[in-house]
């Protein structure tokens, strides 16, 4: 099933039919647990108020049984035998005995009478006064027929001593007839009112969620349109709730304005990459051209310097293609004391001497690429040789939970309105100067790039030499 809003509406009319079942036999549970309360109240009644007479001698012929009709009364003594019934009982299941024809001999041995023997207060074979049980009666179902009327009935058996000494057990029952249709009158009204329920749950579930997922088909057919024109500068709609839906749209929306973003930059960097690279192939393409016609006038010299440009560019762009595809930094431990002296120890073509200040016995490591890390301060050394006048200076320092690394030199310095354009790709603040020397504007995006792969950061401020000073920060290992 593919469709949300028939998912939802299926999905609440289940949850309702559970609840309501669950409640429908919690209530009918306790309804028949409060009429077999009562039936059972009635049935022990009966049985006390015609026990008590037993255990006051009346004799079984002279018991009164009222609403026999309601209350069928049986009477057995201890060895199971009936020894007295209610009128029109015809039949019973589910006390002591199933007869209900007064045994002849029980029946004849009937108590004598309160009055006998009244003068002869002294006769102490005068039997004594019986008594009922006070223990709880026992409950049991089953029927009775009474005037060809059978029905269900719920029975309490109480037991009285006679004043004879005899024991009788008093089966009386109170009709499950009320019970029954109390039961099924709720029953039927659950049966017939839970589907019109599940019914109307679910049609009023299917509208509000058709309702509410009106936005997100709106949403889905702006992006259809977005992917079919390729037009990324389209947003989705944006609904006034303040919803999931909502935020929904306002997240698409921003990932639109990212993607846009990120697929503009692309096209720049193409665009920029295409003109950086057409200006040293064609002029090697001359020179070898001119070459090939007059080889007295090869400028072999400076054929190597445009090849050495285009390696150069070819590499940078293939490290920016290699981050932008998120290749992760090694996890070597790289000490960054040792790594500044080994790249400064390797520029002994620079035009000015670089001074390194590295406090000696640091210890200033961290996690990260060896080859990018010295990328980075290799592309920081060659920017700031190329704007000095006189100086450049690079130290290492300790710096809170991590290592930084400056780079300072003493040229013009960086306006501060262009600190942060200048780590952008293909920007230069002086583009004559830097093609010259051989810059292509990607040397401190990549260095950024590398620093924030490495979890750190590369600024730039005025250094105190009044030039510009880039400050590398990494973080240690955890």
């Amino acid at each position: 099933m593919r469709s949300v809003r028939a998912r939802a509406a299926i999905g609440a009319t289940l949850v309702v039919a559970v609840a309501l079942i669950a409640a429908g036999l919690a209530v009918l549970l306790v309804l028949r647990a409060n009429l077999i309360g009562q039936a059972d109240l009635q049935a022990e009644v009966a049985a006390r108020e015609a026990a008590g007479q037993l255990a006051t001698g009346t004799p079984y012929e002279d018991v009164e049984l009222d609403d026999e009709e309601d209350h069928p009364v049986q009477v057995t003594d201890e060895e199971d035998r009936v020894v007295l019934v209610s009128k029109g009982l015809r039949a019973v299941t589910g006390t002591g005995a199933t007869g209900v024809t007064p045994v002849p001999s029980a029946s004849a041995g009937a108590t004598s009478s309160p009055d006998d023997d009244d003068d002869d207060d002294d006769d102490r074979g005068r039997p004594g006064r019986g008594e009922v049980s006070s223990d709880d009666p026992e409950f049991s179902d089953g029927t009775a027929t009474v005037d060809r009327t059978t029905a269900d009935y719920r029975f309490a058996a109480v037991e009285a001593t006679t004043p004879d000494g005899v024991t009788l057990t008093v089966y009386a029952g109170a009709p499950l007839a009320a019970e029954q249709e109390a039961v099924n009158t709720v029953r039927g009204a659950m049966l017939t009112g839970l589907p019109l329920l599940l019914v109307v749950v679910g049609g009023v579930t299917w509208l509000v969620t058709r309702r509410a997922l009106r936005p997100v088909e709106g949403i889905r057919r702006e992006m259809a349109a977005i992917t079919a024109s390729e037009d990324l500068a389209r947003r989705v709609p944006e609904p006034d709730s303040r919803d999931e839906i909502a935020a929904l749209a306002r997240t698409t929306n921003e990932t639109l304005t990212v993607l846009e973003a990120s697929v503009e930059r692309q096209r720049r960097f193409v665009a920029d990459a295409s003109h950086e690279l057409r200006s040293p192939i064609a002029s090697l393409r001359t020179q070898l051209e001119v070459a090939e016609a007059h080889p007295e006038l090869l400028d072999l010299p400076g054929a190597v310097a445009d090849t050495v440009r285009l390696q150069v560019l070819a590499a940078d762009l293939l490290l920016l293609a290699r981050l932008d595809a998120g290749e992760k930094p090694g996890s070597a431990t790289v000490e960054l004391g040792a790594l500044v002296r080994e790249e400064v120890s390797q520029r002994t073509g620079d035009r000015i001497a670089v001074a390194v200040e590295v406090p000696e016995g640091g210890a200033f490591e961290v996690t990260g690429s060896r080859g990018q890390l010295a990328r980075v301060i290799g592309n920081l050394l060659d920017n700031a040789q190329r704007h000095a006048e006189r100086s450049v200076a690079v130290s290492v320092a300790a710096d809170g939970r991590g290592v930084r690394v400056e780079v300072r030199d003493d040229g013009a310095g960086v306006p501060e309105e262009e600190r942060e354009r200048i780590f952008e790709r293909f920007v230069r603040l002086d583009d004559a100067r830097s093609r010259d020397d051989g810059g292509a504007g990607l040397g401190l995006a990549i260095a950024r790039d590398v620093a924030a792969r490495h979890g750190g950061t590369l600024t730039v401020h005025r250094a105190d030499e009044g030039g510009a000073a880039f400050c590398l920060w990494l973080p240690r290992p955890a």
